[in-house]
């Protein structure tokens, strides 16, 4: 798929989204660069994975406000499944769908289909079973190939979804609190993995509420609250003492070595 180098990945003006009458997003302006690596962080309510279903199509805009646009690498129109092919998605949602007896490398291939697993009509090409284990390669979990979904830990399980995102060679890779239920060594291994994607040049754009999630390539953070940003800036200067202390309603403290960020209460 080609990209307009001169257009950002996302930009986003003045766009609100509604949902039973309530107002989840408010006046959003919202500019992420081809290129860029992005946080985005809030406690929970705050919007995070409303602006995330915004992006993928899954919410609109407010049709009343005349000058909000939502534009993806330039356009304002997308076919959900060209949609996907340029933005990799792993969240909790999709993890749930798959809980049925699925072989790890049919997981993969079906990000191919953008399917929940295999179905009759489903052609699987030698070139796409090919490209899938070369990913399952690239993540180190070529041994997950043949095991069942339903036998993997929490971990083994995101790492199988953030292959099957790949598949396609999208140019953002977008996570939703993507280490929900993982526990310390998950954790690990899941960083190690997003630094292997993030130098091949993809695209990260992470949501979470959790300053452990980070590495070092993603300096850039937006501050989310009450639907709104809260504030936009490098990794320095949005994820210090005061300004999460009042995103999250609680004193927090922080700690960075080199370029990861710990906080605590």
């Amino acid at each position: 798929m080609d990209l307009q180098s001169q257009s950002p990945l996302i930009e986003i003006r003045n766009v609100s989204v509604s949902k039973h009458g309530k107002l989840i997003l408010d006046s959003l302006n919202l500019r992420i660069e081809i290129g860029e690596n992005v946080a985005i962080i809030g406690p929970n309510g705050s919007g995070k994975s409303s602006l995330i279903r915004l992006i993928t199509g899954e919410y609109h805009p407010l049709s009343s406000k005349a000058d909000s646009s939502l534009r993806i690498a330039g356009r304002d129109r997308w076919n959900l499944f060209e949609l996907r092919s340029l933005l990799g998605i792993v969240s909790d949602d999709l993890e749930n769908e798959y809980m049925r007896s699925i072989k790890g490398i049919d997981v993969v291939i079906s990000g191919f289909f953008s399917s929940i697993g295999l179905y009759q009509n489903h052609v699987v090409l030698p070139e796409m079973r090919k490209k899938s284990y070369e990913i399952l390669d690239l993540l180190d979990i070529g041994h997950l190939a043949l095991r069942n979904f339903t036998e993997l830990s929490a971990g083994e399980a995101r790492r199988l979804l953030i292959a099957r995102a790949l598949v396609h060679d999208p140019q953002a890779l977008v996570l939703d609190e993507p280490t929900n239920s993982l526990d310390m060594k998950a954790k690990h291994k899941f960083r190690m993995t997003l630094k292997k994607i993030a130098s091949k040049g993809k695209n990260i754009i992470l949501v979470t509420h959790s300053l452990e999630d980070l590495i070092p390539e993603i300096n850039r953070v937006i501050l989310l609250k009450d639907g709104m940003i809260f504030f936009d800036g490098t990794n320095k200067e949005a994820l210090t003492s005061e300004k999460l202390s009042e995103v999250f309603g609680i004193s927090i403290n922080v700690s960075s070595s080199d370029g990861y960020f710990h906080a605590w209460c």
